[in-house]
């Protein structure tokens, strides 16, 4: 098991499994798991309305940069329709597919749309913690993220009835994953994208699960000139990802996670992509549609730290 940090010089791991990945041994015997991530930021991100210096600039779906020391409404409402009208047609497109998903809702943003926090609940999926805010928390002071940490885990807490079991800042910093095993009780985070299968490291001396997330099989690229432009393009790149890595499934399962959010995909023009790509799933038998917390679960009966692949 690697030990993260354990020598500054030697701080990565570069080999992972190699050549010959561990069979997972998804459930049924699944020739690939497939995990859909919808993340929640609207009403978290940077703005000045959230006491920040400057507007967000990231994935504001209609390319405006950041600004210093002014508000940027028509930014904010891009973030307000994710909340107001995006949200609600994904969950939609989840519901009549009969997919749980993992939210990643950012605490602050959840604690504004109590409604969306109920309709996640009530339809089964998971909540994870996209921390308390949607910031790069590599600019943010360790004992200020250790707040942030603390304030996330409390309001997910009291949102929910119980304490979130899944992480992903998005944007961690050099601290963020030992703050995580300090404050104890999280089975796994989603702060890599290092993999096509989850793996354990050692963190402060304690063995802790990493699932890895997605940058490129993300709707991210609705946002870049360069990216997705149309729904037939997002379901085709989906489409040919899924279809590489059931093939590859036959003998070497690996997880595709999926990364999505209500102010991107949730537009009319875009959901139909999200649907196709549900649809094709649907038509291949070992496909196991899964949370996070249902990929950390299995991993840790399969492969407990003391018994984990290499």
């Amino acid at each position: 098991m690697f030990e993260q940090g354990a020598d500054p010089l030697q701080a990565r791991d570069l080999i992972g499994y190699g050549p010959t990945p561990p069979d997972p041994k998804w459930p049924g015997g699944a020739r690939i798991a497939v995990n859909f991530n919808l993340n929640y930021e609207g009403g978290g991100e940077s703005t000045l309305a959230n006491g920040d210096d400057a507007s967000e600039g990231m994935l504001n779906d209609i390319g405006v940069p950041t600004k210093l020391g002014v508000r940027v409404p028509l930014v904010e409402s891009v973030f307000e329709y994710g909340g107001r009208s995006g949200v609600w047609r994904v969950l939609r497109a989840f519901k009549e597919s009969d997919v749980k998903v993992s939210v990643l809702g950012v605490v602050r943003a959840l604690e504004q749309n109590p409604r969306a926090v109920e309709a996640f609940l009530t339809d089964g999926h998971e909540i994870v913690s996209h921390g308390w805010r949607w910031i790069d928390y590599g600019d943010v002071p360790e004992d200020v993220e250790r707040r942030h940490v603390a304030l996330a885990i409390d309001g997910i807490t009291k949102l929910t009835g119980q304490r979130p079991l899944g992480w992903m800042t998005g944007h961690p910093g050099s601290n963020t994953r030992r703050l995580l095993v300090e404050a104890g009780g999280f089975q796994y985070d989603r702060d890599s994208l290092a993999d096509e299968l989850p793996y354990w490291v050692r963190v402060s001396g304690q063995p802790h699960l990493v699932i890895p997330y997605s940058y490129e099989t993300n709707d991210n690229h609705f946002n870049e000139n360069s990216g997705f432009a149309t729904a037939e393009q997002f379901f085709i790149y989906m489409r040919d990802a899924f279809d590489v890595l059931y093939r590859e499934g036959a003998t070497s399962p690996k997880l595709l996670s999926i990364g999505l959010h209500d102010r991107l995909i949730g537009r009319p023009a875009r959901i139909g992509g999200l649907i196709r790509f549900l649809e094709h799933i649907r038509n291949h038998e070992g496909v196991w549609v899964c949370r996070g917390v249902d990929i950390a679960r299995h991993w840790r009966q399969t492969f407990p730290p003391d018994a984990a692949p290499v």
